[in-house]
């Protein structure tokens, strides 16, 4: 049976129960992985049976009934501290961390974190979009991470452990969550009434790399048709970077007003060309292609027409890689995308040229 019905995670919390029936149970954990695989969500079960009043924290088993655990249910516990990167930030402010003009110290991460335990317990705090720790908020964790409060638990959520500063890697006990499988992926599609049908769950899961994020942002439509264009475009012999920019801005603009939706597009769009750009490299390097016919068919298409070759390819992958982290930096999104277009055609450009 899977571990509070998150799929995919028995290992991990197989190796919580050992730690915790051995008494050494860390004070800082990373929890590293791609997004949408159940991080933030694994934590939050192992905080409230870290906080249950009723039953072994070993069990992992808490009873969802005591004062701590109906508290942890409705995120109202005191002894559960919850941090995440405020809506519109693309940062995480030194202020959330330990208070400053903007943000109360009362309300901050390590206040709360250095309280005595209201239920007489632990002190669980769970910091979810770690990636966006910027050197002065690292730096400000670094005296509790080493002389962490007693009774206390921090949980640090990343995408990448190389997305933290080497300081705060070497003190936390790093906790590696692998993408999850495709039928995983798929069973949660249907029981999340993302999708009804299997068949189609199935066809999103394979593409989802193991990301039930993903998955969901590939359940619309319009994301399937975008994509179809994008594809017949790089297949071209010249990719035309203005075409593809305002195809790929009226995609990110449909999205609406609002920033998160607008973010979740254009990383899909950028998905998009990294996957094909990824298989084109293995095709110039001699290998086969890999993906759906359509993927496969444009990525021939390319190769065939000698438009590209293997250094270009590889340079246009590591500038989708380049513009993924952009994304969150809050850069002018259609500044981004045209500069990121530009300068893929213009590597396809001077290979025309040079030959």
């Amino acid at each position: 049976m899977p571990w509070h019905n998150l799929l995919g995670h028995d290992e991990i919390a197989d190796r919580f129960r050992r730690t915790l029936a051995e008494g050494r149970l860390a004070h800082t954990f990373l929890f590293v992985g791609p997004e949408g695989v159940g991080k933030r969500s694994f934590a939050l079960e192992l905080a409230q049976s870290l906080l249950c009043q009723r039953r072994a924290a070993e069990l992992l088993d808490p009873c969802g009934q005591c004062p701590s655990c109906v508290q942890a249910l409705a995120s109202t516990n005191p002894d559960l501290i919850l941090i995440g990167r405020p809506a519109g930030k693309s940062e995480i402010p030194v202020g959330v961390l330990k208070g400053d003009d903007t943000y109360p110290v009362e309300q901050s991460l390590l206040f709360n974190l250095g309280l005595r335990p209201f239920h007489g317990g632990r002190k669980v705090a769970i910091l979810d979009d770690a990636d966006f720790l910027n050197v002065a908020g690292a730096n400000c964790l670094l005296k509790t991470l080493e002389e962490p409060p007693p009774a206390s638990v921090l949980f640090l959520i990343s995408t990448s452990s190389n997305k933290q500063l080497p300081t705060i890697r070497s003190r936390a006990q790093i906790i590696r969550f692998r993408p999850l499988a495709n039928d995983v992926v798929a069973k949660l599609l249907v029981e999340r009434q993302i999708v009804s049908d299997a068949s189609e769950a199935q066809r999103l899961a394979a593409y989802s790399g193991g990301s039930l994020t993903r998955a969901s942002e590939l359940a619309d439509p319009a994301s399937w048709e975008f994509r179809r264009d994008v594809l017949a475009q790089f297949g071209q012999e010249m990719l035309s970077s203005v075409a593809l920019a305002q195809g790929t801005i009226k995609f990110v603009d449909e999205a609406g007003k609002d920033a998160p939706p607008r973010r979740a597009r254009l990383r899909l769009a950028i998905g998009f060309s990294t996957d094909f750009f990824r298989q084109l490299v293995r095709r110039l390097s001699g290998l086969q292609p890999e993906g759906d016919a359509e993927l496969i068919v444009a990525v021939e298409s390319a190769a065939g027409q000698d438009a590209w070759h293997l250094e270009s390819a590889t340079d246009a992958v590591e500038r989708c890689l380049q513009a993924a982290v952009e994304v969150d930096r809050n850069a002018n999104q259609h500044t981004l995308i045209e500069a990121w277009l530009d300068e893929i055609a213009t590597g396809q450009c001077a290979v025309s040229i040079a030959r």
